[in-house]
């Protein structure tokens, strides 16, 4: 890679000001990340580079590593002396993290000092609403702009009514229609990208999120079509940062077939629901059984779907879960259950009387 302005990867005067309390370090941008080592972009071109010890003890939880999008501190620009070493992660502007896949506690950064999130999904069979709302709650908490595009447009038999559905729960969110059958089916992404841009694109597996890029940066990264039962797929295996010939940068990422809530913007992601919960009787209002519940109105006279309560209740309720270790969760589990009895301190005090009464 040619010497490149860090400028046009974003970096900002506000990462500059950053940089320049920590001394005469330079700086670089975190392109890919392997096992143990990270690919860095730096003004001078590309290195390798692992952590510092002194990073590695302070990181209080793995998403407090480097991560794909990061702006870091290195010892060296280049690695003809060796290999370049992390020092420090810049403060990061924005963030889109995941529970990691199989844990009851661990966060994922999946990129970082993103601007736009592409929220990619497909017109077959990949379309689900309350994926989308996943998605979306997640984005907006991320502090970038979401975007819904939906892709394969060429697939679908009617793509307005599959618009309106989106639309119905992406509240305040451009939704963008795609064909990778078009050459141009990529334009209406252009005007989100330019110098200084980043922009992260996320969605299930075979969404077709590489053949845009593909599109966008004019070369050909490794992709694979539909196969005959129309489950999309393609072989990106880990995430990367891409910088565009005509401006900007993008950020491919895996596909997810696991999408866990570690932080979320239920208010943004479900604003409709939010604005009828300010119109409820009471403030603490369930939305279940409550008289005076605008939500509960709005379910009963057909303006909102009985499905998008279930998915904000779910994710709310999953939400209360993050960031707890196995027997905070068992307790909380067990206070939701009995709280008609106030709580598990409660239910026990009721079951021990009740058992002497017994004797």
């Amino acid at each position: 890679m040619s010497k490149i302005n860090l400028q046009t990867l974003g970096f900002t005067d506000k990462f500059a000001e950053e940089a320049a309390s920590y001394g005469s370090f330079p700086v670089g941008r975190v392109a890919a990340q392997f096992k143990d080592l990270y690919r860095v972009v730096t003004e001078a071109g590309e290195v390798l580079a692992g952590v510092a010890g002194k990073l590695r003890f302070n990181a209080a939880t793995p998403a407090a590593f480097p991560a794909v999008g990061d702006f870091v501190l290195l010892d060296r620009s280049d690695n003809t002396t060796g290999q370049a070493v992390i020092q420090q992660v810049l403060t990061r502007t924005s963030v889109f993290v995941r529970k990691a896949a199989g844990t009851a506690s661990t966060e994922q950064v999946v990129a970082s000092n993103i601007d736009t999130v592409f929220i990619c999904m497909s017109l077959n069979s990949d379309f689900n609403l309350r994926r989308l709302e996943r998605y979306l709650a997640i984005a907006w908490s991320s502090g970038a702009l979401p975007v819904v595009v939906l892709t394969k447009a060429d697939l679908c038999a009617d793509v307005a009514a599959k618009v309106s559905e989106a639309e119905s729960v992406a509240i305040g969110t451009e939704i963008l229609v795609t064909s990778s059958l078009a050459e141009d089916g990529h334009d209406q992404i252009l005007p989100y990208l330019h110098c200084g841009s980043t922009a992260a694109f996320i969605g299930s597996s075979g969404v077709g999120k590489s053949t845009l890029i593909n599109r966008l940066a004019g070369t050909a990264f490794a992709t694979s079509g539909l196969r005959n039962d129309d489950k999309g797929r393609h072989t990106t295996t880990r995430r990367e940062l891409i910088v565009l010939a005509g401006g900007g940068v993008v950020i491919d990422t895996p596909g997810m077939r696991e999408l866990g809530l570690e932080t979320a913007d239920l208010a943004k992601g479900f604003a409709d629901i939010d604005e009828l919960a300010q119109q409820c009787r009471f403030r603490d209002c369930t939305h279940t059984h409550e008289t005076g519940c605008a939500v509960q109105q709005a379910i009963q006279n057909g303006s909102l779907a009985a499905d998008r309560l279930a998915s904000y209740q779910k994710l709310q309720k999953e939400l209360s879960y993050a960031g707890l270790d196995a027997r905070q969760l068992e307790m909380t589990k067990l206070n939701t259950m009995f709280k008609d009895v106030g709580g598990m301190k409660n239910a026990r005090r009721f079951l021990h009387n009740k058992d002497k009464r017994r004797r």
